[in-house]
C-alpha cells in the first residue's frame, strides 16, 4: 500500500515528491513525536532520474533540517567507507554546532565482518572521523535484512551480536552508544531537553509581554478591572435582564398614560379626515350618527384592533429602550456595553410578537365601547367636552402651522436662498385669500336661506370657477387641482374653527344631553362622539396594559434571553458590538496569562518527570 502511495504521488518524468505520506503507529513504549524518514542523499543521479533529483533531494532535506525544533538523525552506513558519504556535510551546515544532532552507524555487524582497521569504527563513534559535531554517536543493527523478520527477532539479533562482537570486548563499542534501545532513549532525552529549553524560552517571552499589557492597563484604564469580551457580555446580560424585570415597576397610570398618546397618534387623521369630517356633511343628527357607527363599526372589525396591539408592541419596546438608556446616562453607567444593548432591543422589536389571543378580546372590548352612545354622567360629558377640545386645538394649530409654513417661508430660507417668495407661494397665498372669502360667502348665504352650504367640504363646479376667475384677474393662473388641493385644507381649518366653538358652547349642555332637549339649534352630537371614542381608548389602553403586565413581559423576557444566548454563541457579532482599545488590551492579557499559565505548568511536569 505505502508502495502504490509513493508511486502515486510522484508526477510523471519526476523521481522525488515534496507530498508527505503519513503513518500513524502507535504501541506501548513509543515515544509521541513524529519521525520524517527522507530519502538518502545521492552524489550521482542515475540513468532512469530526473535530471532534478539530486537537487531536489537536498531541497527536501534542507527543509525539514532547518526547522529549529527538529531533531536531525544522520545515519551512516557502516559497510560503507566514510569517504563516501554524502550527509555529514549537509548536516554540519544545517547544526554546525551538534546541539540537536544525533550520529547513528548502521550495519555494524557488516562492518565487523568486512573491516580490518578497529580504530576507523572507534573514530567514528568518538566523533572524530567526520567533519561534524553530534549530541551522541551510536551503533546499531537492524536484522538479518530479511524484510519479514518479526521486531522481537531483530531486537534480539541486535543485542546477541554485541553481546558476542569482538569490538564490544575490544572496547570500540561502549554499552551506552550501542543499540536501537539506547537509541531511542537518547532521541527522547534530546527531545525533551529541546522541548524544555523552548518552552521555558517562550514562558520568559510571555512573562515579559504580560509584564507590558499590565503596566499599558494601568496607566491607560486606571481604576477600571479588566473584563474581558466574555466578562463584559455576561456583565451587560445581567444589566438587560434587570430592566427587563423593572418594566414590571413601572406605574400603570404611566403606561396607560403613553399608550393613550400612541393610540390616539395613530388614530387621529383616520378620526378626523375619514370619520368625523364625511360625518358632519350629514343633514341630519340621525345622518351623523348613522354615518358614524357605520364607519366605527367598520374600523373596530378590521383595523383596529391591529393596530392597537402593535401600538402596544412599540410602547412596550419603547419603554424598554428607554430604561437602557436612562440608565446609560447614569453616572456609573459602562458606555462599553451601549452597542450591544441597543442591538438587543432592536432584535426584540423584529422577534417579540404579541400573542395572538388579545386580538378577539380587543376586537369585543372596542366594537362595545364604540357602540354605547349614553353619556352616563356630568363629568364624563365634559371630560369628553374638553377632550374633544384639546385634539381639535392641537389639530388646528398643525393645519395651520402647515397652512402657514407653505404660504410664508422662512426669512432665513429667503436669505439663504437668495431670493423672495417663488411665484407658487405668491398663487398659493392669493388662492387662499379668494377660498375664504368663499366660505364667509357661504356663511352669508346660510344666514340668508336658512341652508348648511358651509358644512359641505366638496367645492363644486361653479365656486371653482368663481375662483379661478377672480383669480385670473389678479394675473394669477393656477390649475384646478391646485385649487382643489388648497381647498381642502382651508377647508378642514374652517371645520376645526367651527367645531371648537362649538366644543366651548357644549361644555354646559349636559343637562339638555340628559333631557334629550336642544338649546338654540345646539345637538352637541359631537361631544358624545368623542365621548365613545374617548372611552374606546381608555378600555383599549388598560387592556393593553393588562396584557402587558400579565404576559408580554414575560414572554419579552424568554425572548431577551435567547437572543443573547444567540449573541453569545456569535463570535464575530460579540466583537463588533464589543470593541475598543480597553476591550482589546484585556483581551490580549487574558490569552497571555492563559498561555503563560499553562507552560509554566507544562515546566513544573517537566521537572518533576524522572
Amino acid at each position: 500500500e505505502i508502495e502504490l502511495r509513493m508511486r502515486g504521488s510522484v508526477k510523471d518524468g519526476q523521481t522525488i515528491s515534496s507530498e508527505v505520506i503519513s503513518l500513524s503507529v502507535k504501541g506501548p513504549g513509543l515515544q509521541r513525536m513524529v519521525l520524517v524518514d527522507l530519502p538518502g542523499i545521492i552524489s550521482t543521479e542515475t540513468i532512469g532520474m530526473a535530471s532534478d533529483t539530486k537537487n531536489s533531494i537536498t531541497r527536501l532535506a534542507n527543509n525539514y533540517m532547518s526547522n529549529p525544533n527538529a531533531i536531525i538523525l544522520c545515519i551512516q552506513d557502516g559497510s560503507v567507507d566514510a569517504e563516501r558519504s554524502n550527509v555529514t556535510e549537509l548536516v554540519s551546515k544545517m547544526d554546525p554546532h551538534g546541539k540537536r544532532t544525533i550520529f547513528v552507524l548502521t550495519k555494524v555487524d557488516m562492518a565487523e565482518a568486512n573491516l580490518h582497521d578497529t580504530d576507523r569504527i572507534q573514530k567514528i563513534l568518538d566523533g572524530k572521523l567526520f567533519p561534524m559535531k553530534a549530541l551522541g554517536y551510536f551503533a546499531v543493527v537492524t536484522g538479518k535484512g530479511n524484510a519479514d523478520d518479526p521486531i522481537d527477532l531483530i531486537q534480539k539479533y541486535e543485542e546477541d551480536f554485541f553481546r558476542n562482537s569482538k569490538l564490544f570486548g575490544n572496547g570500540v563499542f561502549k554499552a551506552t552508544q550501542t543499540t536501537t534501545r539506547n537509541l531511542s532513549f537518547a532521541v527522547s532525552d534530546c527531545f525533551w531537553k529541546m522541548v524544555k529549553e523552548s518552552v521555558e524560552q517562550q514562558a520568559d517571552t510571555f512573562k515579559a509581554s504580560r509584564f507590558n499589557l499590565e503596566t499599558e492597563w494601568k496607566n491607560s484604564f486606571t481604576k477600571m478591572r479588566e473584563q474581558d469580551r466574555d466578562e463584559l457580555f455576561e456583565k451587560a446580560r445581567g444589566e438587560i435582564l434587570d430592566e427587563v424585570v423593572n418594566l414590571s415597576l413601572i406605574p400603570s397610570q404611566q403606561w396607560e398614560d403613553n399608550l393613550t398618546k400612541y393610540l390616539w397618534s395613530q388614530m387621529s387623521n383616520f378620526i378626523f379626515d375619514d370619520v368625523f369630517l364625511t360625518a358632519a356633511q350629514a343633514e341630519s343628527v340621525g345622518g351623523f350618527n348613522t354615518t358614524v357607527d357605520v364607519k366605527l363599526q367598520q374600523w373596530a372589525e378590521k383595523e383596529l384592533p391591529r393596530q392597537c396591539v402593535n401600538i402596544g408592541h412599540d410602547v412596550l419596546l419603547d419603554e424598554f429602550q428607554g430604561l437602557i438608556e436612562r440608565e446609560q446616562k447614569s453616572r456609573s453607567h459602562d458606555p462599553i456595553t451601549n452597542d450591544l444593548k441597543m442591538q438587543v432591543v432592536q432584535a426584540c422589536r423584529t422577534r417579540h410578537q404579541w400573542d395572538t389571543k388579545a386580538l378577539d378580546s380587543l376586537r369585543v372590548i372596542q366594537t362595545q365601547a364604540l357602540q354605547d352612545r349614553n353619556v352616563p354622567d356630568k363629568q364624563q360629558w365634559e371630560t369628553a367636552a374638553k377632550f374633544m377640545e384639546n385634539v381639535i386645538r392641537k389639530e388646528l394649530e398643525q393645519q395651520e402651522s402647515e397652512l402657514n409654513s407653505n404660504l410664508n417661508p422662512s426669512s432665513w430660507s429667503k436669505l439663504f436662498t437668495f431670493q423672495g417668495s417663488t411665484i407658487e407661494e405668491k398663487n398659493r397665498q392669493q388662492c387662499v385669500k379668494e377660498l375664504q372669502k368663499l366660505l364667509l360667502n357661504r356663511q352669508q348665504l346660510d344666514k340668508t336661506t336658512k341652508h348648511n352650504y358651509t358644512f359641505r367640504s366638496i367645492l363644486d363646479y361653479d365656486e371653482l370657477t368663481t375662483v379661478k376667475k377672480n383669480l385670473q384677474a389678479q394675473k394669477v393662473d393656477v390649475s384646478n387641482d391646485f385649487i382643489s388641493d388648497l381647498w381642502q385644507r382651508v377647508y378642514k381649518i374652517h371645520f376645526l374653527k367651527r367645531n371648537l366653538s362649538t366644543c366651548l358652547d357644549c361644555r354646559r349642555f349636559f343637562y339638555y344631553y340628559q333631557k334629550g332637549l336642544s338649546d338654540q339649534g345646539l345637538d352637541c352630537h359631537e361631544v358624545v362622539f368623542f365621548w365613545r371614542l374617548k372611552r374606546m381608548i381608555e378600555i383599549t389602553s388598560n387592556a393593553i396594559r393588562q396584557q402587558i403586565s400579565n404576559i408580554e413581559t414575560r414572554r419579552l423576557e424568554r425572548e431577551v434571553k435567547e437572543i443573547l444566548d444567540d449573541f453569545n454563541t456569535d463570535e464575530t457579532l460579540k466583537a463588533n458590538l464589543l470593541k475598543g482599545k480597553r476591550v482589546d488590551l484585556a483581551e490580549e492579557l487574558k490569552r497571555v496569562r492563559q498561555v503563560q499559565e499553562k507552560l509554566e505548568e507544562f515546566i513544573v511536569a517537566l521537572n518533576t518527570e524522572k
